[in-house]
This record gives structure tokens, C-alpha cells and sequence, in this order.
């Protein structure tokens, strides 16, 4: 029977963050992709409802409204694309986070304001018919998890399997560089 020492048994450097960081950062990038393909992709037969539902909100004039329901379907459909490839993921994380803090911040002004509504973000949305409740609290909680997905890309946006990682961005480009100590002269 063989000794086993300390030394054995030790955790690699570092523990098993950095194995596990771009697996986890591959998820958080499908994952975050899966959202912007299914919610575009349900909105996009039907852009006059997307615009329907961008108006429920009652923050833009109606024209307004209509234009920016018509284009989101394409926007969030671009997003989901860019990230399954994993192309300029720190980017598409950005707009990500952007495109999620609005959400938010128009479902919480729907809800402030009283305004029975669906958000619209899987499909159609509008005025909600009567004696149905609008869900804002499940909609705010359910972007803010997307937002911790688009926020851990922003931090760490190199995975395995992407255009990113093909092109020489290397999984270790996101560390800060180590700051040198000083020299004595």
C-alpha cells in the first residue's frame, strides 16, 4: 500500500475556477442566445403585434412604438445568432445588458404606473383581457437572471467553440494583465 502525501491530493492552482469559467461561459453564451432566438423568433411573424405590444407600454407615441416593435424582433434574432457563434461575445453581451436594464425598467414602469399588461417578450403582448393579472414580479425576476448571463459575459466573454476563440482570442485574453512590481534603481 503506497503513502499518499499532501501533495497528492492538493487542488490545482487556483481551485476549479479557471477549468471550469469557459464551460460555464459557453452555457451563459448559449443560453443567453437561446432567449434572444426564441423570444425574436416568436415575434417575428407578427410584427404588427410586437409593435401593439411596445405601445401597451405607453412610453413612446404610437409611430414610435410601432417602429421599435418592428425592429426588435430583428435585433434580439441578430443577438441570439451572434452569440451561438460566439462572435464579438463581449459586445452582444453588452447590448444584452442594455436590452435587458430597459426591459426592466419598462416592466417596473408598467407596473408603477398600474397598467395591466403582458410584456410582450415571448410573443405577443398588449392589455391584458379582463381578469387576467399581468406577472411583473416573475417578468423582473426572470430578465434579471438573463442579465446575470449577459453580466458573467461581460466579465468573461472567451469560450471554447467560438468564432472568438478561432480567431485568436484566446480564453485567457479576458484576465486583467498582472500589474509588475516595481523595480528598485
Amino acid at each position: 500500500m503506497t503513502e499518499r502525501t499532501v501533495e497528492d491530493s492538493r487542488v490545482p492552482e487556483g481551485g476549479p475556477w479557471p477549468a471550469a469559467r469557459p464551460w460555464l461561459g459557453t452555457a451563459a453564451r448559449l443560453g443567453l442566445a437561446a432567449v434572444w432566438l426564441v423570444a425574436g423568433g416568436s415575434k417575428i411573424g407578427d410584427l404588427d403585434a410586437s409593435g401593439r405590444a411596445v405601445n401597451a407600454y405607453q412610453i413612446f407615441p404610437y409611430d414610435v412604438a410601432v417602429v421599435i416593435g418592428a425592429a426588435l424582433p430583428f435585433v434580439e434574432i441578430a443577438l441570439g445568432m451572434i452569440l451561438v457563434l460566439g462572435l464579438a461575445t463581449r459586445l452582444a453581451a453588452g447590448i444584452s445588458t442594455a436590452l435587458l436594464v430597459i426591459f426592466i425598467a419598462g416592466i417596473s414602469s408598467a407596473w408603477a404606473r398600474g397598467l395591466s399588461i403582458d410584456c410582450g417578450c415571448f410573443g405577443t403582448g398588449g392589455d391584458l383581457a379582463a381578469g387576467q393579472d399581468p406577472t411583473y414580479g416573475t417578468e423582473i425576476l426572470r430578465d434579471l437572471g438573463f442579465l446575470v448571463l449577459a453580466g458573467f459575459l461581460l466579465v468573461w466573454p472567451r469560450t471554447p467553440y467560438s468564432v472568438d476563440a478561432a480567431l485568436g482570442r484566446g480564453l485567457d485574453d479576458d484576465e486583467p494583465p498582472a500589474l509588475e512590481e516595481a523595480q528598485p534603481r
